[in-house]
């Protein structure tokens, strides 16, 4: 089943390279590796929960060419940007993290991302990922770490309007299901968000 993960990041961020002679060019980081101490590497899945993805965790992804990554706008298969088969989509590791390319396409979808990247209307990065493996360590703060070591399936980058890493649901972020701890999180969240909408709609009736 797929399973996806959004980040935004301070180092994250998407620029826009254009040429007078070949595709206007968009470039960023779907996701930044983590470095010890450096909080804008690390991703808090709730208050007792953090998630890192460790160097080298796409290797395996960037070394089977078989793996045919798309490049969305905002995870939308409807408005596609690039594809790793056809050679619009570049994928790479450095120090950073996992960076693309994208050779935008004179299309409708190409032609307003660029503008929205240049406008900074767009400024975060987002990968979306399936299966792969994962470490979980509790520390003695009681916080704990999931550790992402390794990715199996990649399905999507690109830039996104709204980062969920900005305030996504944790079941959203991290998957349906790999660790009882994110269900049991998510449905914390769904429970409260249901007493509150009851809350509202009583309050409303009693108030009429």
């Amino acid at each position: 089943m797929k399973r996806g993960l959004w980040t935004d990041n301070a180092l994250a961020r998407v620029g826009v390279t254009r040429s007078e002679s070949g595709p206007t060019t968009l470039v960023g980081y779907a996701a930044v590796y983590y470095v010890e101490g450096d909080a804008r590497t690390e991703y808090r899945l709730w208050d007792t929960a953090v998630e890192r993805i460790a160097r080298g965790a796409f290797d395996g992804i960037l070394a089977d060419t078989t793996v045919d990554v798309r490049a969305l706008r905002n995870h939308d298969p409807d408005r596609i940007l690039g594809r790793r088969s056809a050679g619009t989509l570049r994928l790479s590791s450095d120090d950073v993290g996992l960076r693309y390319e994208i050779d935008l396409a004179e299309t409708t979808a190409g032609r307003d991302t660029a503008t929205d990247v240049e406008s900074r209307n767009i400024t975060g990065s987002s990968f979306w990922f399936g299966n792969g493996r994962t470490t979980i360590t509790e520390r003695e703060d009681g916080t704990t770490v999931y550790l992402r070591e390794s990715f199996t399936e990649l399905y999507d980058v690109g830039p996104v309007t709204f980062p969920a890493y900005e305030g996504t649901s944790v079941l959203t972020r991290s998957g349906e299901g790999d660790v009882s701890e994110m269900k049991a999180e998510w449905d914390r969240r769904r429970r409260a968000a249901e007493a509150e909408r009851v809350r509202v709609v009583t309050a409303a009736a009693e108030a009429a």
